[in-house]
């Protein structure tokens, strides 16, 4: 399955939800925001959300600083 990440195109395979696309990314327990279509998916719902052909998702990053 095609979806794009961060505007460029990569291939989800197996994956069906959000929680599993962060894993693949290895991403898991990182501090970071998920955007998907244009619309934050709190974290507490990433393994709810599906993902389809075309999604777009966006992965932010939290940066500490002082």
């Amino acid at each position: 399955m095609q979806i794009q990440v961060n505007g460029e195109p990569f291939d989800a395979g197996e994956c069906v939800n959000l929680a599993e696309l962060v894993n693949r990314l290895g991403l898991a327990g990182k501090r970071i925001a998920i955007e998907l279509n244009m619309e934050i998916v709190p974290r507490s719902e990433h393994d709810k959300t599906e993902l389809k052909a075309g999604d777009r998702v966006e992965v932010v990053h939290a940066i500490g600083g002082g």
